[in-house]
């Protein structure tokens, strides 16, 4: 059977007046083939129910993952809702009713199997699904949530499962653009980018789609759009490499202020010890991003500067700090007033002095860069977090990505 995966946001569903609209949507797509729809949230539930989770002070992992998956049930009860009354053959799922299995990490939980054949029998009497994002069951029979954004890794997901056509990731914007259009107004939109560039950018800083997602479209070869929810202008698709015409030296800048930076200097130079710290942040389940490792003056220290997320630079810093007898380190620092740009293209592979332009052009602004990581298709450096808007902007200029007028 032709069969889509169509996904909305918070910001999509936020209202009674905006659900209806996707209803609108999802209408006019169901004349066409099967579909499966998945929903977020209303936009700013999830954000109430963390608040509510922060004022019982509950570090309850099963009740935390009940409060923040509630969300979903509402949205998908009301759009299915409006689908029957338009005469049209829906039904509501929760994730534990496909069952979506997952594993036991509540708040990040990792999709571990889905059931295509129930899923299919679905299908077979009803059009339209209704499929709440974001949640899932483990195998001990407990409700569990994905984390932020992972109702983007629900629908890619199912649509792999299914085997279906295509999935479109509806948003509050029509596409993916060269830079952030709130920085940059003469960011232009993209009409076609390789998993790898998209995985790039939203490992990077770009709010457009989940990381995890972008993984599971790539490893299964599933055609992605993202368009929007408002408008009925195009989109931007994410292919296989394969199916680009023409690969772009530089196809977009990207920018996280959601980073920090932890030093930690005076560790003893020698073999493991690296292994020590990150395991230790592994083992917690903390992303380690940018790495630079260098030896002291005095040739028997060493000192490591890395970056991980905000929201856990001081959970880091403690467990670091309780493990000092392990790493036995002379000081620890953390910046929490920094952010890192990036540059991405899958054109970077055949060409040269796209890191001597950056460097230079960020130079040219006074801008001073406190690391730098690289790999095929990107090139990642730390600034200073004032910096940011002047270095995206000049960057965007530098590799003539703006809007030809």
């Amino acid at each position: 059977m032709n069969l889509i995966v169509m996904k909305f946001g918070g910001t999509s569903v936020a209202n009674i007046k905006k659900i209806n609209n996707v209803a609108n949507i999802v209408e006019k797509e169901a004349t066409k083939q099967k579909i499966i729809v998945v929903l977020s949230a209303m936009a700013g539930v999830t954000n109430e129910m963390q608040s509510y989770i922060d004022e019982i002070e509950s570090n309850e992992k099963l009740e935390n993952d009940l409060i923040l998956t509630s969300g979903e049930n509402v949205t998908i009860a009301i759009l299915s809702a409006i689908l029957k009354k338009r005469n049209i053959n829906s039904i509501p799922l929760l994730g534990w009713q496909v069952p979506i299995i997952t594993d036991g990490n509540h708040q990040k939980a990792k999709i571990l199997n889905i059931n295509k054949k129930r899923i299919m029998d679905f299908l077979k009497d009803f059009d339209v699904i209704v499929l709440a994002g974001f949640q899932g069951i483990n195998i001990e029979g407990n409700i569990t949530s994905l984390g932020r954004g992972g109702s983007d890794t629900t629908a890619v997901a199912i649509a792999s499962a299914v085997n279906a056509d295509r999935c479109d990731i509806y948003t509050d914007v029509d596409g993916v653009y060269t830079t952030d259009p709130n920085v940059v107004s003469e960011a232009k939109k993209i009409p076609k980018l390789a998993f790898e560039e998209m995985l790039e950018m939203s490992s990077s800083g770009a709010k457009v789609l989940h990381t995890r997602s972008v993984e599971l479209a790539m490893k299964n070869n599933l055609i992605l759009q993202v368009l929007s929810s408002l408008t009925q202008k195009p989109g931007t698709l994410i292919v296989d490499d394969k199916k680009l015409i023409e690969k772009e030296i530089v196809s977009g800048v990207s920018y996280s202020k959601n980073e920090s930076k932890i030093t930690i200097s005076g560790i003893p130079d020698k073999p493991g010890i690296s292994a020590k710290i990150f395991g230790l942040l592994a083992n917690k389940n903390i992303n380690v991003d940018m790495i630079v490792q260098n030896i002291s003056q005095d040739g028997i220290n060493a000192n490591i500067t890395f970056t991980i997320p905000n929201n856990e630079v001081h959970y880091a810093k403690e467990i670091l700090e309780n493990n000092l007898g392990k790493i036995n380190f002379k000081s620890l620092k953390t910046d929490e007033n920094v952010s890192k740009i990036s540059v991405i293209g899958m054109g970077m592979m055949s060409q040269s002095g796209v890191a001597k332009k950056m460097f230079e052009t960020l130079a040219n602004m006074s801008i001073n860069i406190l690391a730098i990581s690289t790999s095929e298709i990107k090139i990642s450096v730390l600034i200073n977090e004032e910096h940011t808007d002047i270095a995206v902007k000049s960057l965007h200029d530098a590799y003539n990505l703006k809007m030809k007028k």
